[in-house]
């Protein structure tokens, strides 16, 4: 009896071996199955293919020439010390919080990526320019005037963007724009609306969600509120955000300097580069 009840034990401890061993043997082989190089490097088909793919795809964000529009210039990635791994990784996985969304496996395989960025390596760096305005001081005119609407590490409002790591996703010349009012890019999720009741009350705030029957907006007091539109006399959807605009009068040509300066300094954290 005490034979068998071993035998029994023996083969169970084997067969957890095996698959423990199994387990291993599949994790190797995911490992060994990453790729860390462009495997299309230098290939004049997927080059070619990649640019055409890059324009269809990235242009719209990147600028036709990848050297920024609405989203950063891409031209430097590899100057700048990133591997081919992780760029592929922010390609796939996209920036969490920003428009840079995830790329489906399902309608974008591994080898389309790698066109891209075959392409994109054969893309000469913008020439850098000397970076000027004092960061410091760029620091608390953003307490001063933007932290109230808009959240950096954790610190300050909801009303806009979380903009802790926009230097890392706006060229200086679109923050620059946006901060003067002469940009008309309206990003998802903030667009600004202007709701007037049955009784005149007119309630300004962002757009976040809208059905048929009714529509919720954040106020400019940071509230979530839901109305029913059979409440409502009239729906005003503006085509810009609630941000003001900054003219010279009111923020000088030096003080944006260095406001500018400040957020370009806004990047991913040690953490995410890792």
């Amino acid at each position: 009896m005490l034979a068998a009840v071993m035998a029994g034990v023996t083969a169970v401890g084997l067969a957890a071996s095996d698959r423990e061993s199994g387990g291993l043997q599949d994790r190797t082989a995911r490992t060994e199955a990453r790729v860390t190089k462009n495997p299309l490097h230098g290939n004049a088909d997927a080059i070619r293919d990649g640019g055409t793919k890059f324009r269809s795809r990235c242009a719209g964000c990147h600028g036709p020439d990848a050297r920024g529009y609405i989203g950063p210039d891409i031209t430097g990635l590899w100057a700048s010390g990133d591997s081919d791994e992780r760029i592929f990784g922010i390609v796939r996985r996209g920036v969490p919080g920003t428009e840079m969304t995830p790329a489906d496996p399902l309608r974008v395989p591994d080898r389309e990526i790698w066109q891209i960025l075959a392409y994109l390596a054969t893309l000469r760096a913008a020439p850098s320019t000397p970076s000027s305005g004092d960061a410091q001081n760029g620091e608390q005119i953003f307490r001063a005037n933007c932290s109230s609407c808009h959240m950096v590490n954790g610190r300050g409002g909801q009303l806009g963007p979380d903009l802790s790591r926009v230097g890392s996703g706006r060229p200086r010349a679109v923050l620059l724009n946006k901060i003067r009012g002469r940009s008309d890019n309206v990003r998802p999720g903030y667009e600004a609306v202007t709701l007037v009741t049955r009784d005149g009350q007119r309630i300004r705030g962002v757009k976040k969600n809208e059905d048929e029957f009714s529509i919720q907006i954040v106020d400019m007091r940071e509230r979530l509120q839901g109305y029913l539109k059979a409440n409502l006399t009239e729906i005003l959807t503006e085509p810009r955000t609630v941000m003001p605009a900054y003219s010279a009068g009111q923020l000088n040509d030096r003080a944006l300097d260095d406001l500018l300066q400040y957020l370009g300094t806004l990047r991913r954290t040690d953490s995410e580069r890792r």
